[in-house]
């Protein structure tokens, strides 16, 4: 598992930047990514993904303790579709 002060490390030592610096950076992407999410847009970052908002509709599930038919309320999730260079990364 990659930790955000393990990220914010790498940067630090690959861009002459603090620890600090860099994981103000970090924390901005995130922010961004965030902000864009929660007000329905898109978030693109090249050679990597896209972050999408995705509907799902109300539907009707059962308990598994009880065995009951309960209905799950539509809600938005947050999806991510890697891009091709990543996928091609992740495969080589």
């Amino acid at each position: 598992m990659t930790t955000t002060n393990e990220i914010a490390d790498k940067i630090a030592a690959g861009h002459c930047l603090t620890k600090a610096q860099s994981k103000m950076i970090v924390e901005a992407v995130f922010a961004a990514i965030t902000t864009a999410a929660t007000s329905g847009a898109e978030a693109s970052i090249p050679a990597f993904g896209k972050f999408k908002v995705k509907a799902t509709p109300e539907r009707q599930a059962r308990n598994p303790a009880t065995g009951a038919t309960i209905k799950v309320a539509a809600a938005k999730k947050l999806t991510f579709q890697p891009a091709k260079a990543l996928k091609d990364a992740m495969n080589t």
